[in-house]
């Protein structure tokens, strides 16, 4: 629903307060290898930092549509810059500290999610005279562009400036303060009590006309979305980490800027993609992530920057397929009133991928790198196989 003082340029208010959320979760990738050289963390504690931001956002995801329908878009937004700012803080004084990163990683988390699903929710219904592909392609954008410019940055800064676990952090509360002024200018599309409080369960309802559809294809595509870029921009660096020396930090951030540049460059010829296959997009981009693994396979033993970035390239298109056709489908599925829940269940599916890295590295004290991303890239084909039998056997909504 929209309110009387929506127009057509609203949801740009809302834009700028996810684009630095995504900021603030993904600034940190680059600087794992800084806090490696700095602070001589192994490479567990750095595993068991990624899995506390995972920690963060499953409660995120599932809580925050729920609590968007009964309290508004806006005041949960803002909650999410709010401890965006937080977790940056504890972040950026808490370097030295094991539990201070897993805190601050953990509050992130929360964030980003909360963000991702009101801020997704907020922007569909303030484009509600948009066609449903170029609603959800102003979120999945607007987040792209926060996760890849925050990975930039944050690199180059710990690469060549200043106090370099502090100032990322520091920009990005900047940011966030810059970006609450149009947030709290944005006109509400939900107002708070619109809807009677209704049980968890209830609010992520998915219609049976379309459990199908969100089973079979949804599903087995989702953990491949974050899985991708996670490959790109951590795994990917790791392979050729001899070959980097001194700009190992600015070669992380570079991977993660060339995967979600891509990944952004191409949402917006998805529509166009799925016409020339015939609505088979998303197994486009899973046959991408497949190829792109077995080129990291491949870099194991060759260990060549360019074969890295030609990965990176081809994981970050196949995400830029996947997370746009993902909420498509998803948002077409859900109810109207339910927008948000269905939309926080299918974000909580697809971050699951960026736990990957972290399962690749406890593996590899069994077998060899290559032969895992071998592994992972026929896990990959099996379920682009399942969700093209899945379009094959359900109806779009």
């Amino acid at each position: 629903m929209t309110g009387p003082t929506t127009t057509g340029r609203s949801w740009l208010g809302v834009a700028p307060a996810m684009f630095v959320v995504a900021w603030g979760g993904n600034h940190f990738s680059p600087l794992l290898l800084l806090y490696r050289q700095v602070e001589h963390y192994s490479a567990v504690q750095v595993d068991v930092f990624f899995a506390f931001y995972v920690l963060g956002l499953v409660p995120g995801f599932l809580l925050t549509g729920p609590l968007s329908d009964r309290f508004g878009r806006r005041p949960v937004v803002v909650a999410a810059l709010v401890l965006g700012v937080v977790g940056s803080v504890v972040l950026g004084l808490g370097s030295a500290s094991p539990a201070a990163l897993c805190a601050g990683r953990f509050v992130s988390g929360v964030s980003v999610a909360t963000a991702m699903v009101a801020g997704t929710t907020w922007v569909k219904e303030l484009s509600a005279a948009a066609i449903p592909g170029v609603r959800a392609r102003r979120a999945a954008l607007t987040l792209t562009a926060g996760f890849g410019l925050g990975a930039a940055v944050g690199g180059a800064l710990a690469q060549w400036g200043p106090a370099p676990t502090l100032l990322p952090y520091g920009v990005q509360v900047l940011l966030s303060l810059v970006a609450a002024v149009p947030l709290v200018r944005s006109p509400e599309t939900r107002p708070r009590g619109a809807l009677p409080a209704r049980p968890l369960r209830e609010e992520l309802y998915l219609p049976p006309r379309s459990r199908a559809r969100f089973l079979r294809v949804v599903v087995p595509m989702a953990p491949w979305v974050f899985g991708a870029p996670a490959l790109a921009f951590v795994v990917g660096p790791t392979l050729v980490v001899g070959r980097t020396g001194g700009y190992r930090i600015a070669f992380a951030a570079l991977a993660a800027v060339v995967a979600l540049s891509c990944g952004a460059a191409v949402q917006p010829l998805v529509p166009r993609l799925g016409r020339l296959v015939g609505g088979r997009q998303a197994v486009l981009g899973l046959a991408l992530t497949a190829v792109a693994t077995l080129l990291l396979a491949l870099d194991v033993r060759a260990g060549s920057v360019a074969l890295a970035l030609l990965a990176a390239a081809l994981l970050g298109t196949a995400y830029g397929i996947c997370i746009l056709t993902g909420l498509v489908e998803t948002q077409a599925l859900a109810d109207p009133e339910r927008v948000a829940g269905l939309t926080g269940v299918y974000y909580s599916l697809i971050y699951v991928g960026f736990l990957l890295p972290v399962l690749l590295s406890e593996l590899a004290r069994f077998a060899g790198e290559d032969l895992l991303l071998v592994l992972v890239a026929a896990g990959c084909a099996a379920c682009a196989v399942a969700v093209e039998r899945g379009l094959r056997t359900t109806r779009p909504s």
